[in-house]
């Protein structure tokens, strides 16, 4: 079974219930969750999250949070060494046309060294990488 990427925009949707993807991202969680793949993150994304939880005063869901990531079983977290990230920095770098964050372009090299064609994410980034997001984007009106 192909791994998937687990992104900092899921987690957030899951997680957080004024998210204005957080109906979406449980209705697909729940689908996943009956049929589950093996799961890759970073510790960058682990870092976006707790953070982003903690700098909105929700410290509890933070620290709650973070726990479960790192003593889950079905996720292989990344460590983000000197050579992911002075990669991550140069794809950044090069990509002037694009706003990506570093986060993005170290999953993007993950991603592609763990031969990784889908991320369960929300950011747009991913597609544009080439890669596919799960659930899937919403068509445009």
């Amino acid at each position: 079974m192909t791994p998937v990427f687990l992104d900092t925009s899921y987690l957030i949707a899951i997680e957080a219930a004024d998210d204005n993807r957080h109906a979406e991202a449980l209705t697909h969680w729940k689908a996943f969750a009956a049929r589950p793949l093996p799961i890759i993150t970073t510790s960058l994304v682990f870092a976006e999250t707790v953070t982003f939880f903690n700098a909105r005063g929700r410290h509890a869901k933070a620290v709650e949070l973070g726990q479960r990531l790192i003593e889950s079983r079905a996720i292989r977290m990344v460590h983000v060494d000197p050579e992911l990230f002075f990669a991550g920095w140069d794809l950044l770098a090069k990509h002037d046309d694009k706003t990506y964050s570093l986060t993005d372009c170290i999953s993007f090299l993950v991603m592609e060294r763990e031969h990784l064609r889908s991320a369960l994410a929300f950011d747009r980034h991913f597609v544009q990488a080439g890669f596919a997001t799960l659930p899937p984007p919403r068509p445009k009106p």
